[in-house]
């Protein structure tokens, strides 16, 4: 059998799990999981990781600007360095070791998660058309699409977009599937696309393979091929760029969320607050005074931004509902 028609064809055997809703993961909101709309009942879906090169032969490693291990991301050990960096921040220190090509280390999120073995389950992310990222990096780097255990019948030739350094200042790219191609130096019979891949994507990974050497690097956001990616590094991604660090002021403010009941105490005068969803759209917004209570019934399951503002109040913070 044609090799090439054989990997078309095996695409198609892939996990009943088909593209929802991929909500834009915004490093600044502190959340650690990525929500692809994909995930299993596993839940063990869209928390980073890191891999290296270490069983290859090379000594590669990251390195983490706060404690943390992310070979064992699901229970939340990767949150200390997405609120120090808002985003996924580090060094990664290449060392070819015994490599005879250039060593490499790199962070990834699976976008389904795994079957009850433990094993990654693939699924259908077309709808996303691509994706979008938001990072700096001191090496360029490559946005690569992870097959599970597809990628050794191609030889580790995964399709993947490279992306610019982006040392000075952070980067946002928005990249099509069909910006995704396997690498010039495959020569291998069994070739695949970026759309193909896109039908059985295991996981989504940032990948950083250069000389040896140190590079700093931060993923600030990430999400699908719809613009929403914020267009710089901060605090909360595109929704509050001037916003402001402390999440209390001095007033003792506050928001309480008790079920859809959206409570603001402490306020001392009249203020507004404004609610909006993850791609900044204000869905609430209203006056209030201390002791205020805002119905938040109508509005979807997802993370949202509280930002309360006036004479003697000015303050931001995230809600959760559920």
């Amino acid at each position: 059998m044609n090799k090439k028609i054989f990997a078309a064809s095996a695409l198609l055997v892939v996990s009943a799990v088909f593209a929802g809703e991929f909500e834009t993961w915004y490093g600044g909101y502190g959340e650690s999981q990525v929500q692809t709309g994909l995930g299993n009942e596993s839940n063990t879906h869209g928390y980073w990781y890191s891999y290296n090169d270490n069983d290859d032969g090379g000594t590669s490693k990251v390195v983490w600007p706060v404690e943390s291990d992310s070979y064992n991301a699901y229970d939340g050990s990767m949150d200390p360095v997405i609120e120090h960096c808002g985003g996924i921040c580090g060094s990664a220190v290449l060392d070819k070791g015994i490599l005879t090509y250039n060593p490499f280390v790199g962070i990834g999120f699976n976008v389904v998660g795994e079957d009850a073995s433990g094993n990654p389950v693939p699924g259908d992310a077309s709808a996303w058309g691509g994706l979008c990222i938001t990072y700096t990096s001191s090496v360029a780097p490559s946005l690569e699409l992870g097959l599970g255990e597809f990628d050794a019948t191609i030889g580790y030739a995964n399709p993947a977009a490279p992306l610019s350094k982006a040392a000075a200042a952070a980067a946002s790219k928005a990249i099509p599937w069909s910006g995704f191609s396997q690498p010039s130096w495959y020569k291998g019979t069994t070739k695949i696309s970026g759309e193909e891949a896109a039908k059985q994507l295991v996981s989504v990974k940032f990948k950083m393979q250069a000389q040896p050497g140190t590079y700093d690097f931060n993923i600030c956001g990430i999400g699908p091929y719809d613009g929403s990616c914020p267009k710089s590094c901060g605090c909360c991604g595109p929704i509050f760029p001037d916003a402001i660090n402390s999440v209390r002021g001095p007033s003792n403010a506050k928001a309480t969320l008790l079920g859809r009941n959206l409570g603001i105490s402490g306020v001392n005068s009249a203020a507004s607050v404004e609610v909006r969803n993850i791609r900044g759209q204000v869905v609430v917004k209203a006056s209030i005074d201390n002791g205020s209570t805002l119905d938040l019934s109508s509005l979807n399951v997802g993370v949202y931004m509280v930002q309360v503002t006036g004479k003697s109040v000015n303050f931001v913070d995230k809600i959760v509902l559920k």
